[in-house]
Formats: C-alpha cells, sequence, structure tokens
C-alpha cells in the first residue's frame, strides 16, 4: 500500500503512448491519438500517405503561382509604361503595352492612373492581336468596297506587292469586254468550254491558267473577283507585258 499523501502514476497504454510521441512532433492532425484497440498500426499509415500526397501537390502549385508570369499588373506610383513594358519584356515595348491597354489608359499614354489593371504578356498579345484584327478589316472593308471598283483596287494593291504591272483604266477596260462586270460570268460555247475548261470569272480564266498564275494571299476560288483579277493581270503581264496590253481576246 502506498504511503499517505502520494498517489501512483497510473500506467498508460503503451501503443497510445507511443502515438501521443509521434503527435508531438508537429504531426497531430495526421496521428490522432487513438487505442490499439479501435485501430491497428496498419490503419495509421493511409492518413498519413494522405497528407503527403496533399502536402506535395500544394507545394507544386505554390511553385508554378510564383513561376507563372502574371497576365496583370497593378500601376503603382511613379510607373511608366515603358517601364513597365521593360519589367515584363512585353513584347513591342510600351507601344504594344499602351495599345492592348488604351480602353483603361485613355487617350494619353504619358498618363496611368495608379491601380489601373493593364493586360501584360500572352493577355496583351491575344488584345492586340484581336484589336489589329479588327483593324484590318475595318480598313478592307472601308478602302474596298465590295463591288466591281473595290475589286480592281484591291488587286492594284496585291499586284504592287508583287511586282504586277497594270493600270485600273487597263483591268476596267478588259473586264467589261470579257464579263461586263459578272464576276459569276462563265463561257460555255468556245473551244475552251469544249475541252472542258470553260473560262471564269472577271477577266475569262480558264483553270490552268488560274493555277498556273494565282498569286499567293488571293483566295484559291477562280471566281474569286480579287484573285481572278489578279492572276488573270499575272498571265497578261508574262505573255503581254501588262494587261495594259491587252485589247482583245487573250
Amino acid at each position: 500500500m502506498p504511503a499517505k499523501g502520494k498517489h501512483r502514476r497510473p500506467k498508460q497504454n503503451p501503443i497510445t503512448r507511443k502515438l501521443a510521441l509521434a503527435g508531438t512532433g508537429g504531426a497531430a492532425l495526421t496521428l490522432p491519438l487513438i487505442s490499439a484497440t479501435t485501430a491497428g498500426a496498419a490503419g495509421t499509415s493511409a492518413p498519413a500517405a494522405a497528407v503527403t500526397t496533399v502536402t506535395a501537390a500544394t507545394a507544386v502549385n505554390t511553385v508554378n503561382a510564383v513561376t507563372a508570369p502574371p497576365t496583370t499588373y497593378s500601376v503603382v506610383v511613379g510607373d511608366t509604361l515603358s517601364e513597365i513594358a521593360a519589367d515584363h519584356s512585353v513584347s513591342g515595348g510600351w507601344k504594344q503595352l499602351y495599345e492592348a491597354n488604351r480602353a483603361v489608359v485613355g487617350d494619353n499614354p504619358s498618363i496611368i492612373r495608379p491601380g489601373t489593371k493593364l493586360a501584360i504578356g500572352a493577355q496583351a498579345k491575344a488584345a492586340t492581336a484581336a484589336k489589329t484584327a479588327v483593324k484590318t478589316a475595318a480598313k478592307k472593308a472601308s478602302s474596298y468596297p465590295n463591288n466591281l471598283d473595290g475589286w480592281i483596287r484591291e488587286s492594284l494593291d496585291v499586284m504592287a506587292k508583287h511586282g504586277i504591272p497594270g493600270s485600273y483604266n487597263g483591268i476596267h477596260r478588259n473586264v467589261m469586254r470579257e464579263s461586263s462586270g459578272n464576276p459569276k460570268a462563265i463561257n460555255l460555247w468556245d473551244i475552251n468550254a469544249r475541252n472542258g475548261i470553260p473560262s471564269k470569272g472577271l477577266l475569262q480564266v480558264i483553270d490552268p491558267t488560274f493555277k498556273a498564275y494565282h498569286v499567293p494571299g488571293t483566295s484559291l476560288d477562280s471566281y474569286d473577283p480579287v484573285a481572278n483579277i489578279t492572276a488573270a493581270c499575272n498571265y497578261a503581264a508574262a505573255r503581254y507585258g501588262s494587261i495594259d496590253n491587252v485589247n482583245g481576246a487573250y
């Protein structure tokens, strides 16, 4: 019998004690204090493995978050577009950065307000590409109306890029003789038609000639007005020096 005033320390189950000690190392959540009567040693391994997996995934996500380039930038006091473009390696420099963010910056690129969110990196490129496409489409629509005048002028621009000679009057004169300005015109009675290769389009070009003198950047459809004119002028330049020198069947 123990002496009066002293208390005997109750014995602790060995397995429970080990689990408690393991929990003091900062992993108490992964090694809950359970007795050997409710779970065996094998039962504690699954929670530990699950936590290890989550931890690894979290680490990967953290690294990606740190290394992935930002797509937006919040302007702070003292910032300039040129400094921001340089710091974030924006392709095209401050001008492209400004074009991509004109809607939020305003008409004056020299003034950017703190707190403004700027699109940079891939987002800036996408925004700039979209705006460029819209501008190009708008310019084409306004510069080249969808009629004979617009088709001839657009074709002349393509010809100029490829060094193909020809004038507006020379093209117009031949178009009116060959098709009266109808881009869907087709000759179904001459020798070409009998040979299975009818003349088509504004300048009545047969398919073999169209393919041989097709100009890159234009449609592959021989009925397309611009493609038809350009290919015909390319052929005329090779054979006659210029479409301007053509005054009859060619």
